[in-house]
């Protein structure tokens, strides 16, 4: 799945949200704050992590390139 930003980054709960990966933002914020969500190999644990052009983005099967 690609994602194309808007502006120079997107925080990562936020991402989750805006791709409906999750239904909530408090979700997406548990999600990560557990260590289910990887940035470019390596788990992401802040929930605000800006998120740029050419990260990868893994939440359990679903992979986002970041745009």
């Amino acid at each position: 799945m690609k994602y194309k930003l808007k502006d120079e980054y997107i925080e990562l709960f936020k991402l989750l949200k805006v791709l409906d990966l999750v239904d909530s933002g408090a979700q997406a914020k548990y999600l990560v704050a557990e260590g289910y969500v990887n940035r470019n190999g390596e788990a992401e644990l802040r929930k605000r992590a800006k998120i740029i052009s050419g990260d990868v983005i893994e939440i359990a099967d679903v992979t986002i390139e970041v745009e």
